[in-house]
């Protein structure tokens, strides 16, 4: 007689769902309750994957989430393993209902807000951390820069000034041997004006070789600078070589840190927070846990009059047709559209094509298809309606949930979101990610309890207890906005005690190399 499982170990999300998700390994024999019904295992199904709970006929549509994510590609029988062998990515039409869902939030009146302790600089907006910066306006002025960077950091210099964060050299493979003009070239300069006036940072050197085509003064030309944030703009051919450059800039920056120490903390309101949200590493639990408490954090912030950010247009990709009912008005969902065909035409150009994703670690942790993979990521953004579709590294003057368009790649995605404007991250991983993006604090939140027990050094919030039973999407999303807060207030992340971030710092590189 087949043993019967003890506890809940598997997950069944809706109740039109052709399939549960393991919650522990699953031996062949053993029972599982899944649906009002016991499911023998008819093979073994690893933690994380898929186990059919219903028959599903070859060519037709399989539901996880209450949505398809992919086609059977034979007959599957309840009790099967379903993945890569049995269920394949297919296009299908989806309904496009703008605005459907767009609802005025309740939102929480000013005098009951969260408050967080945040460095209010000039212009208005709010740090969380206060740095100095070496931008480098091209690659060939990128050694000079992390030495100077280093030397400033070891010669104990910042000993002296407890109000300051630290000094980060941002650098970056391009900036010449491409058009001077053009969509390339723009979305670099875009990246690195909106670093530039970051509240996150309380003064900056931009440096440069001197004859590239990304020149310092086109790169500054207009930019609203604050009034309290030094800039120091030079090239190396300027300076007359290395050497002279590293001394030039460590006396620039040494020279700026009494001023920037006097910034302090003070109370602001939890609405001056705009929190980007990524997703690395993921695994089947990332869309049952991390993600969607993730996106219930979002929305208490939304609700409190803050901004929360998503990215990674490639893996929202499916899912579109759910964004766009909660777009604001058809002119918001519009934009949202028209950034995922530029990117079917854009994989189409290059020889792909947008069901490439997921990656290896991805199926290795039970993830099948892109569709699959989206309806998990896209929880971030929680339940909220969509305010505002902007571009890669484009300001993000609306308040409430807000989509970027960014590559799906993590360090790419985090630079533009940063760029426009994050001063806080929340990166969600199921495989374990080792990430951070100075000068903004990166939370870490683990899927699930054996990743968050194996790699505890480097995780910030456990999420696997909503698959364990012992807390609710809900109460996760409490523990993860109240985290955030702490962190905004100067509370460090595990990937600030790495030093992460720095090698982070990855413009999304368009148009052709010259």
């Amino acid at each position: 007689m087949a043993a019967t499982a003890e506890a809940p170990t598997v997950v069944h999300l809706h109740e039109s769902d052709h399939v549960a998700i393991a919650g522990s390994d699953l031996a062949e024999g053993l029972e599982v309750r899944a649906g009002g019904q016991l499911i023998s295992v008819r093979e073994e199904v690893r933690r994380g994957h898929k186990i059919a709970v219903r028959s599903v006929a070859a060519g037709e549509p399989v539901r996880r989430y209450g949505q398809v994510i992919g086609f059977a590609a034979v007959d599957i029988r309840p009790g099967e393993h379903v993945h890569l062998h049995n269920l394949e990515y297919r296009e299908f039409e989806r309904h496009y209902e703008f605005a459907a869902e767009a609802r005025a939030e309740d939102v929480v009146p000013e005098p009951r807000r969260t408050t967080f302790q945040g460095y209010v600089r000039s212009d208005g907006r709010v740090g969380t951390r206060n740095y100095l910066g070496v931008l480098t306006s091209v690659n060939c002025s990128a050694t000079a820069a992390k030495r100077i960077a280093q030397q400033v950091r070891f010669s104990g210099a910042l000993e002296d000034f407890d109000n300051v964060d630290g000094v980060v050299a941002l650098t970056h493979g391009t900036g010449c041997g491409m058009a001077p003009g053009g969509e390339g070239i723009e979305v670099l300069r875009r990246v690195m004006r909106g670093y530039l006036t970051h509240p996150n940072f309380a003064g900056f050197l931009v440096l440069g070789l001197g004859c590239e085509d990304n020149q310092i003064v086109q790169l500054t030309r207009d930019v609203p600078l604050r009034a309290d944030l030094p800039v120091v703009t030079t090239t190396i051919q300027e300076l007359g070589g290395t050497a002279k450059t590293v001394r030039e800039g460590v006396a620039r920056l040494t020279e700026m840190l009494p001023e920037a120490n006097k910034a302090g903390r003070s109370t602001v309101p939890v609405s001056e927070l705009v929190l980007g949200t990524n997703c690395g590493g993921s695994d089947s639990y990332s869309g049952i846990t991390a993600n969607p408490g993730l996106g219930a954090a979002v929305d208490r912030l939304v609700a409190q009059g803050g901004t929360g950010i998503v990215g990674e247009t490639p893996e929202i990709y499916g899912t579109e047709h759910m964004l766009v009912r909660r777009a604001e008005s058809r002119a918001v969902g519009e934009k949202l559209l028209d950034k995922i065909a530029w990117w079917q035409d854009y994989t189409a150009r290059n020889g792909g094509s947008m069901d490439n994703n997921p990656s290896p670690g991805n199926k290795a942790g039970g993830l099948t298809t892109i569709l699959e993979k989206s309806l998990g990521a896209v929880a971030k953004g929680g339940t909220t309606t969509l305010r505002d579709v902007v571009d890669y590294a484009a300001a993000v003057t609306s308040r409430g949930f807000v989509f970027m368009d960014t590559p799906g790649y993590d360090p790419v995605s985090v630079t533009g979101i940063v760029a426009g404007g994050a001063n806080v991250v929340c990166f969600t991983t199921g495989r374990g990610s080792a990430f951070g993006c100075t000068p903004v604090p990166s939370l870490k939140l683990a899927t699930n309890t054996p990743l968050y027990e194996h790699m505890r050094e480097d995780m910030d919030v456990n999420c696997g207890g909503v698959v364990d039973g012992a807390t609710t999407i809900d109460e996760l999303g409490d523990e993860i906005f109240e985290h955030v807060v702490r962190v905004a207030s100067g509370e460090r992340t595990k990937s600030e005690e790495f030093d992460y971030g720095e090698e982070e710092f990855v413009p999304w590189h368009l148009g052709t190399v010259m």
